[in-house]
């Protein structure tokens, strides 16, 4: 994305607010950026701010998984403020709520929502995800001898599909059995598995979110939860 800087009027610390919006019209936050954290954002496509209170760069979502893939980038009559137009990964308040501003209301009269969906860091699944792919990725570029994630790739996508198809029969088997300790091994060997099928293809775990959110934005999750068939489309 190609952008021109000239037209920004940043303050005398070298910064301007930016107002983040999902593609959907939600406001999600405010954050501030500077010339070097607007640039990578168009660089990049994803957004990128500057912190005021550390006095440094940070990418949204760099731990968390919560990623923001930008859309646009507008700024207001005076330029002196921008709107991030972007597709949410996950969710955007660090206090685990979709939107910064979910369920927080200065109207004393109106019913207050929960704010906090708690969601402890050391437990979030997108993180556990984006870590197990990184290490994936990192095998798949820089073999080591004896892993198995190398062996996998050296066996082709045959042997990758191979796998998935036994892991959820596996899967399958263990939950008919009704033994939940075996079903949670047994799924976990499978979402793995999962993860080297997507690496194989180039496939990031955020693509698989972005289309996850993108149906539930879109109302679609009837494909999965509504009317029964032979075929989620049903």
């Amino acid at each position: 994305m190609k952008i021109d800087i000239s037209k920004i009027k940043f303050d005398a610390n070298g910064l301007i607010p930016a107002i983040v919006q999902e593609e959907s019209g939600q406001v999600l936050m405010l954050a501030y950026m500077n010339a070097e954290s607007l640039q990578k954002t168009a660089e990049t496509g994803y957004t990128h701010f500057y912190s005021r209170s550390r006095q440094t760069l940070w990418k949204k979502g760099e731990t968390s998984g919560n990623v923001q893939r930008v859309k646009e980038i507008d700024y207001d009559c005076d330029g002196d403020a921008l709107l991030v137009k972007v597709h949410q990964t996950g969710v955007a308040c660090h206090t685990g709520t979709y939107s910064c501003f979910s369920g927080r209301r200065l109207d004393d009269n109106a019913q207050q929502l929960p704010a906090v969906v708690e969601q402890p860091e050391e437990e979030n699944l997108a993180l556990v995800l984006y870590e197990l792919y990184a290490v994936i990725k990192d095998r798949q570029r820089n073999p080591v001898e004896g892993s198995y994630t190398n062996y996998l790739f050296g066996a082709g996508q045959d042997k990758i599909l191979k796998k998935v198809g036994e892991e959820a029969v596996e899967t399958i088997i263990a939950s008919k059995n009704g033994e939940n300790a075996d079903i949670l091994y047994e799924m976990g060997d499978l979402w793995y598995h999962c993860l080297v099928l997507l690496a194989y293809h180039g496939i990031k775990p955020e693509d698989l979110f972005a289309e996850l959110m993108n149906r539930r934005k879109g109302g679609n999750y009837h494909k999965f939860t509504g009317k029964t068939g032979n075929r989620p489309n049903d």
